[in-house]
């Protein structure tokens, strides 16, 4: 079983992201925790693989389940037994969620399907990426291709650039 790109030592891009975020909160005092589904960690793997980000990065949760995303995270049940998982104010409230529980100013979510087939009626690379923080909620939706491992390694790049982003600009 081979490596995935997010795990590999030659997974640069996730390595520079992590560090621009990091040192983007860092810089305005903020802290960071994320919530992750499709990833299963990969986010906050490469956000712990730089040294000196227990200073911003508080914790995780790995919510693969849904009922772990309503019960953990606090989001709305209804929204998750009406528009499922993979739902773009599902990301968002589980970025909000990580913040709140782990007591973080600032929180990452990534909620979708990583393949390799279909899940909860969506393609396998629809996926939604969401960052909460000072800024507001910021959130997008992806639509990926490749395989499981690229699909993932993917989203985990697109949620540390969309937070440092919002982190720079003020989004």
């Amino acid at each position: 079983m081979g490596e995935s790109p997010a795990s590999a030592p030659a997974w640069p891009e996730g390595r520079r992201a992590a560090d621009d975020l990091l040192r983007a909160l860092g810089e305005r005092g903020l802290t960071l925790a994320v919530a992750e589904s499709l990833t299963a960690g990969m986010v906050s793997s490469a956000l712990g693989g730089v040294p000196g980000a227990s200073t911003v990065l508080v914790g995780a949760v790995v919510s693969y389940a849904t009922r772990i995303k309503a019960e953990l995270l606090g989001v709305d049940a209804a929204r998750l037994a009406c528009a499922g998982p993979v739902d773009a104010v599902i990301a968002q409230q589980m970025a909000r969620g990580a913040a709140r529980l782990l007591g973080a100013d600032a929180g990452l979510a990534t909620t979708g399907v990583a393949g390799p087939g279909p899940a909860d009626g969506h393609p396998a690379g629809t996926v939604h990426i969401a960052a909460f923080g000072p800024w507001g909620t910021v959130g997008r939706r992806l639509g990926l291709t490749g395989g499981r491992d690229e699909i993932r390694a993917a989203t985990a790049l697109a949620v540390l650039r969309l937070a440092a982003r919002a982190v720079r600009e003020g989004l």
